[in-house]
Parts: structure tokens; C-alpha cells; sequence
């Protein structure tokens, strides 16, 4: 498995993992520590469970826990794809 493509946490497809490299500076640092007392931390494994349609909240499971996020807060969250690379 192999890490690549920085995304916002709000660009990641359903059913896809990522791996939170940062959050953006713009976010208040008020924000930054909520989401990280809900286990949203560097180097946490977080996959999008749903994604509904006109703009709504997202599921987003990490740390074995689930959270709905709107998307003015999970376009600060940086997320890295994980990719799974094909078998010889």
C-alpha cells in the first residue's frame, strides 16, 4: 500500500481511505483541537462512509468512530489517498 494525491478531506470518494497529513492554516486552531479530541490526528487512517448529494454533511469514520462534517470544515483537513498497488 502506497501513499499519495493531497486532497481536502471533502474531495475524497466514498469507500476511499486516507491518511491525514495537516489541516489547512486558514482553519481556527479552535477547530484544529475540537477535531483532533475526536481522534482526527496526523497520520490517522480516515475513510468517507457516505456522501449525499446538494452540499450535505459527510460521514467520515476515523478512529473507530463516525462523524458528519459539512464542508466548510472538511476542506481544511489534508488528507492523503491510500492506494492499494496490484499484486505480482
Amino acid at each position: 500500500m502506497s501513499v499519495s494525491n493531497t486532497i481536502s478531506l471533502w474531495a475524497l470518494p466514498t469507500h476511499t481511505s486516507g491518511v491525514l497529513v495537516g489541516f489547512d492554516p486558514a482553519l481556527p486552531e479552535r477547530y484544529r483541537g475540537r477535531l483532533q479530541e475526536f481522534g482526527f490526528h496526523l497520520g490517522e487512517q480516515v475513510c468517507c462512509q457516505h456522501r449525499t448529494g446538494f452540499g450535505a454533511p459527510r460521514v467520515y469514520r476515523v478512529s473507530n468512530a463516525t462523524y458528519s462534517l459539512d464542508q466548510e470544515l472538511a476542506e481544511h483537513i489534508l488528507v492523503q489517498l491510500v492506494v492499494s498497488e496490484p499484486h505480482a
